[in-house]
C-alpha cells in the first residue's frame, strides 16, 4: 500500500509540564503519530536556534519526520507551554509568546513540495501571528488549487484566537476536525445556533465551510462524522487514562491516514478512536520510538 505524503503546518515547541519538559505541539504530536501509522509526513515549522529546537528538530527525526522545511530563527526562542493536569488528566496551558513557530515564512522550497503531498494538516494556534498566519494560509490556498485536501484540527487556546480566525480556518479546510468542548465556540464564530443536537450543529458547519467531512470527537464518548450522505456514530474505548495530551492529535492523524487509504467511515472512525485511547493510556503527547534514540521527557 502506497504511503501517503502529509504535510504538518504550525507549532512546535516544549510543553512543560510539573515533572519536566516535554516535546510537543499538536501539529509536531500530529507529524509523529502519523509517520508511526505509515506516513510520508513533512513538517514545516520554525524553533530558535538553541537548544530546545535542536533536541526538536531530532525528536522529529528520530519518529522518521522530514525536518529539511523545518527553518530556524536565530533571534527568537524555540516555543514553550507551561502546562497543568487536573485529576482526570486534562490539561491546561499558558502559552508564552514571541516564539520562532510565529515566524514562520514561505519560501520557494515550500512551494515546490507542497504540490508533491497527498493532503495538509493545520489547526488554529498556529495562525495566532501575522508572519506565520500569512504563510499557512498561503500553504493551504496553493494545495487548494491542486486539489489536495486539507484537515483542519481546531485548537483554540485563549486568547490566541477569534472568530474570524475560525471562519477564515473552516471555509480554507475540505476536512474539519473538533472536539466537544470546541464545538459550541466554533459553531458561534460560523453563526450557527446552538442547539441540543450535535449532529444538527455538524451539519451546519458542514454546509458553512462547504466541506467534505466534518468529525467531532466526544473523549470518552467516542466521535461521530457528518458527511454529504450519512452520519457515522462510534462509542468510546475504555482505557485506564494516564492523561489526555496528545489524544486529539493521534485521532486526527489516524483519521486523515485512514481517509487516504480509503478505509471505510466506521472502520476509520472505530481505528481512529482506539489510537486515541492507547495516547490516553500513556504519560506525554507521543510514544516513544523503538530505537532509544532521543527522551521524550527531560527532568
Amino acid at each position: 500500500m502506497k504511503r501517503p505524503t502529509i504535510i504538518s503546518l504550525g507549532e512546535v515547541l516544549w510543553d512543560l509540564f510539573p515533572d519536566g519538559e516535554r516535546f510537543g505541539g499538536a501539529p509536531a504530536n500530529f507529524a509523529c503519530h502519523a509517520a508511526i501509522q505509515g506516513a510520508d509526513v513533512i513538517m514545516l515549522s520554525a524553533v530558535g536556534d538553541d537548544q530546545n529546537g535542536h533536541d526538536a528538530i531530532g525528536i522529529l527525526s528520530a519518529y522518521g519526520v522530514d525536518v529539511s522545511l523545518m527553518q530556524i530563527i536565530p533571534d527568537a526562542p524555540t516555543g514553550t507551554v507551561g502546562v497543568a493536569l487536573d485529576n482526570n488528566g486534562k490539561p491546561t496551558f499558558v502559552i508564552h509568546q514571541g516564539s520562532a513557530w510565529d515566524q514562520l515564512v514561505w519560501n520557494d522550497a515550500m512551494a515546490s513540495r507542497i504540490t508533491t503531498a497527498d493532503a495538509v494538516s493545520f489547526g488554529t494556534l498556529g495562525q495566532r501571528d501575522t508572519v506565520s498566519r500569512t504563510t499557512i494560509r498561503r500553504t493551504l490556498r496553493a494545495a487548494a488549487a491542486k486539489g489536495i485536501p486539507c484537515i483542519l484540527d481546531i485548537n483554540l487556546r485563549p486568547p490566541f484566537f477569534d472568530a474570524e480566525m475560525i471562519r477564515d480556518s473552516v471555509q480554507l479546510a475540505s476536512i474539519l476536525k473538533l472536539s466537544d468542548d470546541e464545538l459550541v465556540e466554533v459553531c458561534s464564530a460560523c453563526s450557527i445556533s446552538e442547539t441540543s443536537r450535535q449532529d444538527v450543529m455538524l451539519q451546519g458547519l458542514f454546509e458553512f465551510g462547504n466541506l467534505d467531512i466534518v468529525v467531532l470527537t466526544r473523549g470518552k464518548d467516542g466521535a461521530v462524522l457528518v458527511t454529504p450522505d450519512d452520519t457515522v456514530t462510534q462509542n468510546g474505548i475504555s482505557v485506564n487514562v494516564i492523561d489526555t495530551v496528545g489524544a486529539g492529535d493521534s485521532f486526527t492523524a489516524a483519521f486523515l491516514i485512514g481517509e487516504l487509504r480509503g478505509e471505510s467511515r466506521k472502520q476509520n472512525l472505530r481505528r481512529s478512536c482506539e489510537i486515541a485511547a492507547a495516547t490516553c493510556a500513556h504519560s506525554g503527547a507521543v510514544p516513544e520510538t523503538k530505537q532509544n534514540l532521543e527522551k521524550h521527557i527531560r527532568p
